[in-house]
C-alpha cells in the first residue's frame, strides 16, 4: 500500500493538490461565470473524508500537499482540517503543506496557518489597480487582500503571488507587479490562461503567451534561468536588477508535462490524473464504501496507471473555446 506512485511514463507522483470546496467569494472573469451554480453539500467530501483521503496519498508517497478551491479559506471549519493534516508535518511523512488563496480571508487565518506548520502560501492577484481588481474578480476588494498579505508576512509566511497574464487587461501591469513583489520580498509567478470551463468571455481575446511576456520583461531587465523549484510546474528566472524570482507557468506555449509529478482531487473526491484531460477516478465511492482504506488504495493505484503523457490545450479562433468543460474552481486552482 505504501509503494510509490509511478505512472506509465516512469514519473513519480509525489505532489497532490486537493480542492476543499468549489465555492469562492470572487468570480474572476477567466475562472468562472458570475452566476455560478455550486455543488450540493452531500456531493462534497466532509472534512473527515478529506483528511482520510490526503492521509492515504501521503501513505503512498505524496510529500507536497496543496489545499485549493474555489477559495479554501471560505470552507466552514477549514482550520480543523489543516490542524489535523499538520500531524504529517510533525511526523516527517509530509515535507510541505501549503494553500493557494485569493487572500480575502488571510487576515483572519494567517497566524493560525503559520502555527500549523505552513511555511509559504500562494496568493492570486492579477492587478494592483483597485478598480481593475474589482473588474477582474467581479466581487473582490484589493484592500482586504493587501491586509491579508500584510498579516501573512507578519506571521512569517513566505508569499508567492500568482498572476494570470491577460491580454488587454493587465499585460502592462506585469512589470510593475514584478517590481512590487520583489520590493516586498515576494516571488511572482505568471500563468497563461487555460481553456477550462464556460465563462462569459472569449479566451482568444484573453490569451497572452508568456514567451511574449518574458521578452517584454527582458527589454529592461536581465533574466537568468535558475534551477529553483517548488514542486510545481513553474520555470523560474532571477531578475538581476531586483534580486527577485519570476516563475512562468506555460501550459499553452511550452507545456511541462514531461516532468509532471502531480495529481488533483476535486472537492467531490474525483481524482484527475491530468488537469487538461477529462479522465478521472471516483475516490469518493471508495471512501464511502468501506471504513478500511483498501478500496481507496486500489482506486488510486488503478488511476495512476492511467495517467496520460500530457494535455493538449489549444486556444485559437479555429478550435473550440473550451478544451475541458469543468471549471478550474471544480478541479482546484
Amino acid at each position: 500500500m505504501s509503494q510509490p506512485m509511478i505512472d506509465p511514463f516512469g514519473r513519480t507522483v509525489n505532489y497532490l493538490r486537493v480542492s476543499v470546496t468549489d465555492r469562492c467569494d470572487f468570480r474572476c472573469v477567466y475562472c468562472m461565470a458570475e452566476d455560478m451554480t455550486f455543488l450540493p453539500k452531500r456531493e462534497v467530501l466532509s472534512l473527515e473524508e478529506l483528511d482520510r483521503l490526503c492521509s492515504a496519498f501521503i501513505d503512498k508517497g505524496v510529500r507536497k500537499l496543496r489545499l485549493t478551491g474555489g477559495e479554501p479559506l471560505v470552507r466552514k471549519n477549514i482550520m480543523s482540517l489543516i490542524r489535523s493534516l499538520s500531524r504529517h508535518l510533525d511526523s516527517g511523512a509530509l515535507e510541505e503543506l501549503t494553500i493557494t488563496t485569493n487572500g480575502s480571508q488571510l487576515a483572519r487565518f494567517a497566524d493560525e496557518l503559520a502555527a500549523c506548520g505552513i511555511k509559504r502560501i500562494n496568493v492570486s492577484i492579477d492587478t494592483l489597480d483597485p478598480q481593475k481588481f474589482k473588474t477582474v474578480t467581479r466581487w473582490g476588494d484589493l484592500g482586504k487582500v493587501m491586509d491579508g498579505i500584510r498579516a501573512a508576512r507578519e506571521a512569517g509566511l513566505a508569499i508567492k503571488v500568482n498572476m494570470v497574464a491577460l491580454k488587454g487587461v493587465n499585460e502592462h501591469e506585469i512589470v510593475p507587479m514584478m517590481q512590487w513583489c520583489h520590493e516586498n520580498g515576494h516571488d511572482l509567478t505568471l500563468i497563461e490562461t487555460m481553456p477550462l470551463g464556460e465563462i462569459n468571455e472569449d479566451r482568444t481575446d484573453q490569451y497572452l503567451p508568456l514567451d511574449r511576456v518574458r521578452a517584454m520583461i527582458a527589454e529592461n531587465h536581465t533574466l537568468e534561468d535558475i534551477p529553483y523549484k517548488t514542486g510545481g510546474p513553474a520555470r523560474y528566472v532571477k531578475v538581476r536588477e531586483t534580486g527577485g524570482r519570476v516563475g512562468f507557468i506555460t501550459p499553452m506555449t511550452h507545456n511541462f508535462c514531461e516532468s509532471c509529478n502531480r495529481v488533483r482531487v476535486t472537492c467531490t473526491g474525483m481524482l484527475y490524473m491530468c488537469l487538461g484531460q477529462e479522465d478521472n477516478a471516483d475516490l469518493r465511492a471508495a471512501l464511502r464504501a468501506s471504513e478500511s482504506d483498501e478500496l481507496l488504495y486500489q482506486a488510486i493505484d488503478e488511476a495512476i496507471g492511467r495517467k496520460p503523457e500530457g494535455h493538449d490545450f489549444v486556444i485559437d479562433r479555429n478550435r473550440p473555446q473550451v478544451a475541458v468543460s469543468r471549471h478550474m474552481s471544480v478541479t482546484g486552482g
